[in-house]
C-alpha cells in the first residue's frame, strides 16, 4: 500500500507486526509497497545542512549509483560495508559524471533503522540547490518520492512503532516548551502505551475467561475475579483520561488576558512574567493602548500573555477602542489574570472588570479559569480587596509586586494549575490526540457497560460484547485494530520525509 489517502480504502483493519505480548484483534493482512523512497527529511530554506533520506529494499543499490566515495571517485558497493557507518564522497549524477555536491552518506542496514528497512541518508550542504538537485538524481536513479509522513508510517507497519509512538512523533516535532517535548518524547519512547497497558492486558484477561466459560461450560475452568479486572481496566483508562485536558494545553498552549482597570500593573506585571521590558510602563494612566502579546514557557505549558488596554468608561476615542479590543481579547483568550492594586480599596471599574469575567459565557461546561493577581505588595499601605474577591469566590489569589518579582513564582505555579483543570493527575497529563481521546472514551464507556450489566447480574456470556467492544477501541489507539482511512488522515498530517 502507499500512503496516497485516496489508494486507502475504507472498512479493512490493519494487522502489523507487533511486540511480544501484545493482544492481537482480528484483521486483515496488508503489506507495504516494494518501492524504495526518497525525500528531503529538512526543512526548506538554507542551513549547514540539509538530509536526503532513502528508504527500502533498493536503498543501498540507488545510493551506490549516485554516490563516489572519497576523492578517488570510485563507486562503492554499500552491502560490503558495515551496517551504521558515515562515507564521505560525492554525489554525481550517473548520466553526466557531474558532480553536485560533497556529502556525508549515513548507511543503516535493516532492521535497527526508523523504518525498519534499509536506509541511506545523505548529508547535503544545507541549500535548496543542492538538496533538489541531490534528491532528482536519487529519484532518476529508481526510488520514489515519499508521500507525506511515509517514513513513520512504514515504521508503523514494520512494527519500529506503535501507534500512539507514531503520534508522538508529531508531538516531538511540534513541542513548544521543554516540558511539552520532554512529555512527547516520553510517549515516543512508549509512555502511553505502557499507561494503557493494565486496562489491555485485563480486558484481554476477561475477555479469555468469559469466552471460555462460555464455550466449556461443563469444564473445571480457574474463576477469573471480574469486577476487579473491570474496576483495573476502569481505573487505567479513567487516570489516562483524566490527563487528557492537561496534555492539550502543553501542546496546544493557551492565551492569557492581562486584564483591570488602568494604572493597576498590568504592563508591569507582562514584564516580570516575561523577566524583560518588553511594555511602556509609566504612572500615567491608559499607557497602554492596544494589546499586546507575547510567548513564554509558563512552567512548561506555552502561552501567549495578552497585556490589554485598562477597561474602564472613557472619553477619549483612542482609549475606547483600546478597551473595545481588551474585552475581544478576554473573550477569545483560554484564562486571564485579574490585577488589582493592593494600595486602594476597589473602585467601581475594579467590580465591573471582576463581574465581567465572573460571567463571561454563562452557559460554558467549564467557566473561564481566573486567577486574581493582588499587586503592589512590596508598598506599605494595604486596602482589602473582599469586594472583589466576593464576586470571584472560586478563583485563586495571588499576592504579588511586579517591581520586586515577589510572588511571581506562585503566580505562575497558580496559572499552571488553573490551565490544567480540575485534573487529579497532574504529575502525569496525557497528550492525547482528539482522535485517541474519542476512542478512549468509547472503551471507557463499554467497561462500565459492562460493570452495570455486572450490578444487574447478567449472564457473563454477555459481557462478551462490551469487552471485546472496548479492546477494540483501545486497539484503534495503539494501532492493534486500526481502519485504513484513519492511517490516511493520521499520516497526512506528517510532513513529507518524516
Amino acid at each position: 500500500m502507499t500512503c496516497d489517502s485516496a489508494a486507502l480504502g475504507e472498512g479493512a483493519l490493519l494487522k502489523r507486526p507487533r511486540p511480544p505480548g501484545v493482544c492481537s484483534l482480528p484483521a486483515q493482512q496488508l503489506s507495504l509497497d516494494s518501492a524504495t523512497i526518497a525525500a528531503i527529511a529538512t526543512a526548506p530554506g538554507v542551513g549547514a545542512i540539509g538530509v536526503v533520506r532513502i528508504s527500502g529494499d533498493d536503498a543501498a543499490a540507488i545510493a551506490g549509483r549516485v554516490f563516489r566515495r572519497g576523492s578517488t571517485g570510485r563507486a562503492i558497493d554499500l552491502r560490503r560495508v558495515p551496517s551504521h557507518r558515515l562515507l564521505y564522497g560525492r554525489v554525481i549524477d550517473p548520466t553526466s559524471g557531474a558532480a553536485i555536491d560533497d556529502v556525508l552518506l549515513g548507511w543503516m542496514a535493516a532492521p535497527r533503522t526508523y523504518t525498519g528497512e534499509d536506509t541511506v541518508e545523505l548529508s547535503c550542504h544545507g541549500g535548496p540547490v543542492p538538496l533538489q538537485e541531490t534528491l532528482r538524481v536519487v529519484l532518476a536513479a529508481g526510488a520514489r518520492h515519499a508521500e507525506p509522513g511515509e517514513f513513520t508510517l512504514r515504521a508503523f507497519l514494520n512494527g519500529r512503532l506503535d501507534l500512539t509512538q507514531a503520534e508522538a512523533v508529531l508531538n516531538v516535532v511540534g513541542a513548544r516548551t521543554p516540558g511539552a517535548l520532554r512529555l512527547a518524547v516520553a510517549d515516543l519512547a512508549g509512555h502511553l502505551t505502557e499507561r494503557l497497558r493494565p486496562a489491555r492486558d485485563a480486558l484481554v484477561s476477561l475477555l479469555a475467561y468469559v469466552d471460555a466459560a462460555a464455550d466449556f461450560p461443563d469444564d473445571e475452568i480457574p474463576t477469573e475475579d471480574v469486577d476487579v479486572g473491570l474496576a483495573a481496566a476502569e481505573v487505567a483508562l479513567a487516570s489516562t483520561l483524566a490527563g487528557a485536558r492537561a496534555g492539550m494545553r502543553y501542546r496546544e498552549g493557551a492565551q492569557i488576558a492581562l486584564v483591570g482597570r488602568p494604572n493597576v500593573g498590568k504592563s508591569s506585571l507582562l514584564n516580570a512574567l516575561l523577566r524583560t521590558d518588553r511594555a511602556i510602563v509609566t504612572p500615567i494612566a491608559g499607557t497602554t493602548r492596544d494589546v499586546v502579546a507575547e510567548a513564554v514557557d509558563l512552567r512548561g505549558i506555552p502561552a501567549t500573555l495578552l497585556d490589554t488596554a485598562g477597561i474602564a468608561e472613557t472619553a477619549d476615542e483612542v482609549e475606547r477602542l483600546g478597551v473595545e479590543r481588551s474585552r475581544r481579547a478576554l473573550v477569545a483568550a483560554g484564562a486571564a489574570i485579574l490585577v488589582l492594586d493592593s494600595s486602594v480599596p476597589p473602585t467601581e471599574d475594579d467590580l465591573a472588570v471582576a463581574r465581567t469575567l465572573a460571567e463571561r459565557d454563562p452557559d460554558a461546561i467549564a467557566p473561564l479559569p481566573v486567577v486574581v493577581a493582588i499587586n503592589k505588595r512590596d508598598l506599605p499601605i494595604r486596602a482589602p480587596q473582599d469586594a472583589v474577591l466576593a464576586l470571584l469566590p472560586r478563583c485563586p489569589v495571588v499576592e504579588i509586586s511586579s517591581l520586586t518579582g515577589a510572588g511571581i513564582g506562585e503566580l505562575e505555579e497558580a496559572l499552571a494549575a488553573v490551565l490544567a483543570g480540575d485534573t487529579p493527575n497532574l504529575a502525569h497529563p496525557a497528550l492525547i490526540t482528539a482522535r485517541q481521546h474519542a476512542a478512549l472514551d468509547r472503551s471507557l464507556v463499554h467497561i462500565r457497560d459492562a460493570q452495570a450489566a455486572r450490578r444487574a447480574d447478567f449472564p457473563l456470556d454477555l459481557l462478551a460484547i462490551d469487552l471485546r467492544a472496548s479492546l477494540h477501541a483501545l486497539g484503534e489507539v495503539t494501532g492493534e485494530a486500526v481502519d485504513e482511512a484513519v492511517l490516511a488522515e493520521i499520516f497526512a498530517r506528517f510532513c513529507i520525509g518524516k
